[in-house]
């Protein structure tokens, strides 16, 4: 079945361009369309989207703010933030927000696409400049206390999920089970008292 997607988008013609590309693929479905953050929050519940495309710089209400209003209500909504902003605090608001991945707009429509897809399957797509920065971040912040708390391994697992790389990829980087990759996902999150990739990408990388 094709993967259903909104998209929300204030530039009328990214926004129509955008609709009709998804539409002309046998995987994606754009079931509908916003040019600002109320009118899609107010629409919502009469849909079921898989996948939200989701602009930062909206007119009203900021696409973050609607993805940090709307994702503890529809739990299920996969967020793929759309932007033209690659800064630091960008990403990671938009991530401690409840996105689930991040696609620049100087992207070729292959990429997004491809990162609809993945983030559909479970994956946290990230344009490659926007993955780089997180690593930056990452490796900035190797003192930080939280990281302190991890083991060397735990470390460079979380490295990878920073990266948005799925348990089999960093099983197979790391040439062990995905069942040992959940054992110490596991460990990461009680350590850092975190119940989620996104809460402990955050809690590590979230503020200097």
């Amino acid at each position: 079945m094709s993967i259903k997607v909104i998209i929300v988008e204030d530039n009328v013609d990214v926004n129509q361009s955008l609709v009709a590309l998804l539409n002309g693929t046998d995987t994606t479905d754009c079931i509908a369309s916003f040019e600002n953050a109320e009118d899609f929050s107010k629409a919502l519940p009469d849909l079921s989207p898989d996948v939200v495309l989701m602009d930062i710089h909206l007119p009203g209400n900021s696409g973050i703010d609607c993805i940090r209003a709307m994702k503890p209500l529809y739990p299920q909504v996969q967020y793929l933030i759309f932007s033209i902003f690659d800064d630091v605090q960008h990403i990671f608001a938009g991530l401690e927000a409840g996105a689930c991945g991040y696609i620049l707009k100087t992207a070729p429509f292959s990429e997004l696409l491809a990162a609809i897809q993945d983030i559909h399957q479970g994956g946290s797509p990230m344009s490659g400049p926007i993955a780089r920065k997180v690593v930056q971040r990452f490796q900035q912040k190797r003192e930080n206390v939280e990281l302190q708390k991890l083991s060397p391994r735990e470390q460079e697992l979380l490295a990878l999920l920073s990266k948005g790389f799925r348990y089999k990829e960093i099983a197979d980087q790391l040439s062990i089970s995905i069942e040992t990759v959940r054992k110490h996902v596991r460990n990461i999150y009680e350590k850092l008292q975190v119940q989620s990739r996104t809460d402990a990408l955050n809690k590590v990388f979230g503020s200097e």
